[in-house]
């Protein structure tokens, strides 16, 4: 925490206003989900696609070079977000095309997830179940593919009614076989484009001007840009790698920064202090 006093205000302030006025917008990959257990990787949303059920060895190769070459792009300390969006974008068509080549069963999803090794954080269903309770609205804005995320919840059993999601959603022929991915491609970006062309759609988000906003990337903290007329943003951002180069960037650019932390463990305590 770079300013605890101003971030103690900001909880107290929507404190103060209460649960009718919040609003929670979170990233899915890796923020939601795990980075990491017991030393090893969590699979993301377009990992768990990564199954024989669905793709071949030889897309799995080819998917496993494009992430060899585009995830240190993603994460390096060094680059603008300028100069990385146009990679993203070529980094995401390239591995949509190929999974658009496997002719993906919309049947085999279930099962795909079920046998993968994803897992949310520790304490995710406090988190889901409490925001529920108190009917404060969910958005998930995710760059992953949203009917594996969408499945991701529902088999943890918290796909609760004010959960929303954003993200790029397979687009299945008449036999459920994949032939394309809809709408506009959402990367890790370009979430503010996505963010103002959705907010209007949400008549839930409107009249909750207080935000809590969890993230694990510099660009999901323009998730929020939508919003309109915001009073308080509290922006978490989850740092799980490269943490020594980037530490001081997500320091300035987050209000509260968690280091290599596997839980909602602080999202559930200002939750529980909020509502």
């Amino acid at each position: 925490m770079k300013e605890r006093s101003r971030v103690e205000e900001i909880i107290h302030a929507m404190q103060r206003a209460g649960a009718g006025s919040l609003h929670v917008i979170s990233d899915f990959d890796m923020t939601l989900t795990r980075f990491a257990h017991n030393g090893k990787r969590v699979p993301t949303t377009h990992n768990i696609l990564d199954n024989r059920l669905l793709i071949n060895e030889d897309c799995t190769k080819k998917m496993r070079e494009l992430l060899n070459t585009y995830y240190p792009i993603e994460i390096d300390a060094g680059r603008t977000a300028k100069e990385k969006l146009p990679l993203m974008v070529e980094w995401w068509t390239k591995v949509h095309e190929l999974l658009i080549q496997q002719r993906i069963r919309k049947d085999m999803l279930a099962q795909a997830v079920k046998e993968s090794s994803a897992m949310l954080r520790e304490g995710h269903k406090v988190f889901f179940d409490r925001l529920a309770e108190h009917q404060v609205p969910l958005l998930i804005f995710s760059a992953g593919v949203g009917d594996v995320l969408e499945e991701v919840i529902r088999q943890n059993h918290v796909f609760h009614p004010n959960v929303h999601i954003i993200s790029n959603y397979m687009d299945f022929d008449h036999t459920g076989v994949l032939r394309a991915f809809k709408g506009q491609l959402i990367h890790t970006f370009n979430k503010r484009e996505g963010a103002l062309s959705h907010a209007a759609r949400l008549t839930e988000l409107q009249g909750r001007p207080n935000v809590l906003l969890l993230g694990d990337s510099l660009g999901d903290l323009t998730m929020a840009d939508g919003v309109s007329e915001p009073e308080n943003i509290l922006t978490i951002g989850f740092l799980n790698d490269q943490v020594e180069e980037r530490k001081e960037l997500y320091v300035n650019s987050f209000d509260i920064v968690l280091v290599k932390d596997e839980t909602m463990d602080v999202p559930n305590g200002i939750l529980r202090y909020i509502t």
